[in-house]
């Protein structure tokens, strides 16, 4: 194979690199191929580990806080205070048994599903309280076995969570191996229709939320 020509006067030229695809690649200087991470790069790279470090889970963050907020029905200091630090300390805590972030594919559709859980606690307590407070009233209790849908552990996790702060019912058994929750109901005429409440109200708007394509 013959040397590439020198030009008069100046080292010989480098020849083109090819890259994966066999196309000839645009030669670069030397000192493009050997840059080092600017200050800039530097800086940013040690934001986001600060923020992984005070936010591992900042969707989680922000739920707590709500929650809180929601809850309490209140945005004194003391209340924003408690929320922040729920925020702050919860995600951490729990950091190594959730592992990395969660991807939120819907994340708009958090801020209209924890109001409706927010409603239906609520809505729930007052059902169970007249419950207890008429002696008249017989509740009839039920086993209702909710299939899953769902194949993410927190969008199960955070199912099952819901069904038991939801008074009145209470998430007994996720049996992994057939597919399905556990859930002990306080009062239930029709476990078909409570069933068919669950999965619409909270599985699907945790799938959209949590899993890609999820409907």
């Amino acid at each position: 194979m013959n040397a590439p020509r020198t030009p008069a006067g100046g080292p010989a030229a480098a020849p083109e690199r090819a890259n994966a695809h066999g196309a000839a690649a645009p030669r670069r200087d030397g000192a493009a191929w050997l840059s080092k991470p600017s200050a800039r790069d530097g800086a940013v790279h040690a934001v986001d580990a600060g923020q992984r470090r005070w936010l591992p889970h900042p969707w989680l963050s922000l739920l707590l806080a709500a929650v809180w907020l929601l809850l309490n029905e209140s945005a004194q200091p003391a209340q924003l205070i408690t929320a922040v630090v729920l925020a702050l300390v919860v995600p951490r805590l729990v950091a190594p048994f959730l592992g990395a972030a969660t991807r939120l594919y819907r994340p708009a559709l958090v801020l209209r599903f924890v109001p409706l859980v927010v409603y239906d606690i609520v809505v729930s307590n007052v059902a169970v309280a007249k419950i207890v407070l008429n002696p008249a009233r017989t509740p009839r209790p039920a086993w209702l076995e909710v299939p899953l849908d769902a194949t993410h552990p927190l969008a199960i996790t955070l199912l099952a969570a819901i069904i038991t702060m939801t008074p009145g019912t209470v998430s007994c058994v996720v049996d992994d191996e057939r597919g399905l929750i556990l859930v002990h109901a306080l009062d239930c005429d029709d476990a078909a229709t409570m069933v068919a409440q669950i999965k619409d109200r909270y599985e699907r708007p945790l799938r959209l939320i949590l899993e890609e394509g999820g409907a």
